[in-house]
């Protein structure tokens, strides 16, 4: 704290508050203005303020003549209204408190009257001797304060007017010149609150003239800096009051060049600059620069991350423009804090985008006058997405059955993983790793697992591989893997194939009736009711029987007693929907026959169109 050099306040160091030392004299020193400054801790930064303090006056000063007692004279000669008197006080207060008017409070005579402004004793008839000699007056100078404070001075009005009849009175009197020039005994700096009504006394100008009559008699007017027409001089008076309503922050001082002019012949004059300081009364409300302050933050950083400055600006003076920031209550406001000096606004938590992805803040300003004033502004923050979430299948296995008789391209499962995070952090790609034997691909965008090539249960029953979900960050993307097993189901697609084709059987002719002579055999490598296979002879016959399951050849009837055919042909068919056959040939031959087997032709020829499909006949 600076400019207190004689010690007459103090100051609070931890709350800043100051209070008065000392007895203050609004007359020895109405406006104190002090340097106050703030640090924290031991730090060498600091800060510092002005703080103007007026000392407010009271009326404890009663005006006071330069004398106790004084005498004039007068004469008989002198008309109604001659000034015979001019009566000043002087009242070291201000305003209204050292404004003075004066009056005559005991009177003998009839004779006199006091103008109440300007103090001039006037005559109001003519005196003569043979009445009065002497007249004795109580002049009466009083302030204008609450309550009034007075001071009296004796007059003696010496009648000089010779009664004597036979004798001559020769009277000698030394004229005047103006020789002197006014002199300011006013001081040259006044203070004035903004707020002051119009006609408001703001000060009292003062010049002195040594001459008598009109040589000394002084008038006042303002030669500039009164542009603006802010104050009106009483020129007989000196007293300068406020002709509109000030505002400091529009115009805080006014130099005005006064003239004090007397009445001589030639007329002299004085000049001074009566500096008037307005001062600052809390009638300016804080100003946010923004009214909506929009901004962005990332989530998952640490409490105290930065997030925007505030600004407000008030054009009030001293405490009336201090100005204190906070958040006013609302949803999430306790996740921030904010500088009350500085208006920083800082995290007190860790921000999830995913819980909460937008936050709307009111701020509110207030200036440190009493009483004060505030004003709000809003805060719209955007809390940013960190890739903090990996992306999630909604299921941990996949299990899926297909036939074996899709066709290359179909579509056989759908995953859909999800991802919390926004823009390229939430955005999933599919892919397969492993080897799925060039059987299945994935759509990258869509997640849809297709068919690659024809399937073949009986070449490849079960696949098993892991699929990816990976989001797209452009930084350190994250994956997550889900395992997919593809069951491949039979389709009735073999036909039986006989282990032995054509199949010679020897029957000896004493072979009894009911005995299996031969047993085919065939196998399908379809599964279930697609692989079963039951047999059957193709052409009617009564010697020999095949049984369906197990394919064995009973001899029905003895050999000798008629004549058989000596080739079965016997089919093989699965149990399948729409079944599959295969035929086979059975040659039965006797120990009287011959084992012949031959082509009915030596030569075989046949055309064959290019890219027959596989089986054709």
């Amino acid at each position: 704290r600076s400019g207190d050099p004689h010690g007459k306040f103090s100051i609070d160091p931890q709350f800043g508050i100051i209070r008065t030392k000392k007895q203050l004299d609004h007359e020895a020193q109405c406006v104190v203005v002090l340097t106050v400054q703030s640090q924290l801790g031991n730090s060498p930064v600091y800060s510092s303020t002005q703080v103007n303090i007026s000392v407010t006056d009271i009326n404890d000063n009663a005006p006071v003549f330069p004398t106790k007692s004084d005498k004039v004279t007068i004469s008989h000669t002198q008309p109604p209204g001659t000034a015979v008197y001019i009566a000043h006080a002087e009242d070291k207060d201000s305003g209204l408190n050292g404004a003075i008017k004066y009056s005559i409070a005991s009177k003998q005579s009839d004779a006199f009257s006091i103008d109440p402004s300007l103090g001039v004793l006037n005559l109001t008839r003519t005196v003569f001797a043979e009445k009065q000699q002497e007249y004795t007056l109580h002049i009466a100078a009083e302030d204008c304060g609450s309550p009034p404070l007075t001071s009296l001075l004796i007059l003696t009005a010496i009648n000089l007017t010779d009664r004597r009849l036979d004798s001559l009175a020769v009277k000698i009197v030394i004229l005047d010149i103006n020789d002197n020039s006014p002199s300011f005994v006013s001081l040259p700096l006044s203070y004035v609150m903004e707020d002051v009504e119009v006609g408001f006394l703001v000060h009292h100008i003062i010049a002195k003239d040594p001459d008598e009559g009109r040589n000394g008699q002084v008038t006042y007017h303002i030669l500039s800096g009164n542009e603006n027409k802010a104050f009106v001089l009483d020129k007989i008076t000196g007293l300068l009051t406020t002709a509109q309503f000030l505002d400091r922050e529009v115009q805080e001082r006014y130099s005005l060049t006064v003239i004090a002019l007397d009445d001589g012949s030639p007329a002299l004059s004085a000049t001074q600059v009566l500096t008037i300081i307005v001062l600052d009364v809390n009638d300016e409300t804080p100003v946010f620069l923004k009214q909506l302050y929009e901004t962005a933050v990332h989530e998952n950083r640490d409490p105290g991350e930065f997030v925007v400055r505030v600004e407000a600006v008030d054009r009030d003076a001293g405490l009336n423009s201090l100005l204190q920031y906070e958040i006013l209550p609302g949803a999430g406001y306790e996740k921030f804090k904010m500088n009350s000096d500085s208006g920083e606004l800082v995290t007190t938590a860790s921000l999830d985008r995913e819980t909460q992805d937008t936050f709307t803040l009111v701020i509110e300003c207030r200036d440190l006058g009493s009483p004060s004033r505030s004003s709000t502004a809003q805060i719209c923050l955007s809390v940013l997405d960190e890739n903090d979430h990996s992306p999630l299948f909604a299921k941990t296995h996949y299990q899926i059955s297909v036939t074996e008789d899709l066709e290359e391209g179909s579509a056989i499962l759908d995953l859909s993983a999800s991802d919390e995070d926004a823009g390229l952090n939430g955005e999933v790609m599919y892919f397969l790793i492993d080897d799925t034997y060039g059987a299945f691909t994935i759509d990258s965008v869509t997640g849809s697992i297709i068919t690659a090539k024809a399937l073949d249960r009986e070449t490849k029953s079960q696949y098993t591989f892991r699929a990816v979900a990976r989001d797209c960050s452009t930084h350190f993307p994250r994956s997550t893997t889900v395992s997919v097993v593809v069951h491949v189901d039979d389709v009735n697609d073999n036909d039986p194939v006989f282990l032995q084709n054509p199949i010679r059987v020897f029957v000896p002719a004493e072979t009894a009736v009911n005995e299996t002579v031969a047993t085919v055999r065939a196998e399908d490598v379809d599964l279930g009711s697609n692989g079963a296979i039951v047999f059957n002879l193709m052409m009617a016959e009564t010697v020999f029987q095949i049984n369906v399951r197990t394919g064995d050849i009973i001899l029905q009837e003895p050999l000798d007693s008629k004549n058989f055919s000596p080739q079965l042909l016997v089919t093989a068919s699965d149990q399948g929907v729409t079944p599959r056959t295969a035929t086979a040939v059975v040659v039965i031959f006797t120990e009287e026959q011959e084992e012949v087997i031959s082509f009915s032709h030596s030569l075989y020829e046949a055309s064959v169109p290019e890219n027959s499909a596989a089986g054709g006949y």
